[in-house]
C-alpha cells in the first residue's frame, strides 16, 4: 500500500536525478493530480489515503515510463498550451512556451481578416489557438506527417477550431499550389542544426520526432528559406510573416526575408532574453 504523501515523494525522489529536483517536483505534482482528478491542495488534505489498486498500478506505469526518459507530456498523453490542453504523442512535437510568445505576438497583431497558414503544424497548438483568438480568419495547417496531422484533427475537434489541414511537404515547392492564398503565414519549423543534439536531453532526443527537430547542418536556414520564397510569391499584399527562430540565427533569418521582398522586419526576443521569433510584412 502506498498513501497519496509517500507517492509522490518517492516519485520526485525517483525523478530527480534525471531533471533537477524542482523540475522532478514539477512532474510528480502534474503525475499525481492527473491519476488522482486533485489538485495539490486538495491532495494534501487527503495525503494519507492509500492510493486505490488500479490507481496505483498506472502509477507504477507512469513511474517506469519517466524513469526511461520518456516525457511526461507523452506519458499522461497532454501538453498545455495558451491555458488549452492538447493531446499529444511522439508524433508531434511538445509545445514549448516560446511558442506561446510567437502566438501571443501574432494574435495581437494580425486584425480579423484574412486567411492564415500554419507551416509544420504537428500538434495543431498555432493553428488552433489563433483560430480560437482570431475566429473570423480562416485558418490553414500544413505537415508532411500524417501521424501529425492526425493529432492535430484530433485536437482541433476537442477544442472546437475549424482548422483546414493540408497534407504535404513544404520543402517541395511543386506542392505549394495546392494550398489556398493566405494573409498571414504563422510557423514554429524545424530549427536545430543536427550537431547539437548531442547537447541536448535525452528526454527531447530520444522522445520527440526528429523531423520536427533538425535540419542539416550545412542547411540549417532551409525551412526559412522556403518560407520566404512561397511569401514573396504566394503571400497577399500587407501580409506579413511571423516564424519561430534558433536564437542564433536571428540575423541570418532577418536578412533572408529581407532578400524576398519582406519590409518592416522585426526580431523580438522571448521572455529568457533569447533572439526567438521575427516578423516580416509583405
Amino acid at each position: 500500500m502506498m498513501d497519496l504523501r509517500q507517492a509522490q515523494r518517492q516519485l520526485t525522489t525517483d525523478l530527480t536525478p534525471l531533471y533537477g529536483s524542482r523540475e522532478a517536483a514539477l512532474i510528480a505534482d502534474w503525475v499525481m493530480e492527473h491519476l488522482t482528478g486533485h489538485r495539490k491542495i486538495d491532495r494534501l488534505t487527503r495525503s494519507a489515503e492509500s492510493l486505490p489498486d488500479p490507481i496505483l498500478r498506472q502509477y507504477n506505469i507512469y513511474r517506469s515510463e519517466l524513469l526511461a526518459h520518456r516525457p511526461v507530456q507523452y506519458v499522461l498523453h497532454e501538453s498545455w498550451f495558451d491555458g488549452l490542453r492538447f493531446y499529444v504523442d511522439e508524433n508531434v512535437l511538445i509545445p514549448r512556451p516560446e511558442t506561446e510568445e510567437l502566438v501571443q505576438w501574432a494574435a495581437e497583431t494580425i486584425p480579423p481578416s484574412g486567411p492564415l497558414l500554419d507551416v509544420g503544424t504537428g500538434s495543431g497548438c498555432i493553428a488552433i489557438t489563433l483560430a480560437r483568438r482570431l475566429p473570423t480568419l480562416p485558418i490553414h495547417a500544413c505537415d508532411i506527417s500524417t501521424g501529425a496531422l492526425h493529432i492535430a484533427s484530433r485536437n482541433a475537434d476537442y477544442l472546437g477550431a475549424h482548422i483546414t489541414f493540408h497534407h504535404l511537404d513544404f520543402l517541395d515547392r511543386q506542392t505549394w499550389v495546392n494550398l489556398p492564398g493566405v494573409q498571414w503565414l504563422v510557423s514554429n519549423p524545424p530549427y536545430i542544426p543536427l550537431g547539437e543534439r548531442f547537447a541536448m536531453a535525452p528526454h527531447v532526443v530520444d522522445a520527440e520526432p526528429a523531423l520536427a527537430l533538425f535540419v542539416p547542418d550545412t542547411d540549417p536556414l532551409i525551412f526559412y528559406q522556403a518560407i520566404a520564397e512561397y511569401s514573396s510569391r504566394y503571400l497577399q499584399s500587407g501580409g506579413a510573416v511571423f516564424v519561430e527562430i534558433h536564437e542564433g540565427m536571428a540575423g541570418p533569418v532577418a536578412e533572408m526575408l529581407r532578400t524576398h521582398g519582406a519590409a518592416d522586419v522585426e526580431i523580438r526576443k522571448d521572455l529568457s532574453g533569447k533572439d526567438r521569433m521575427i516578423k516580416g510584412k509583405w
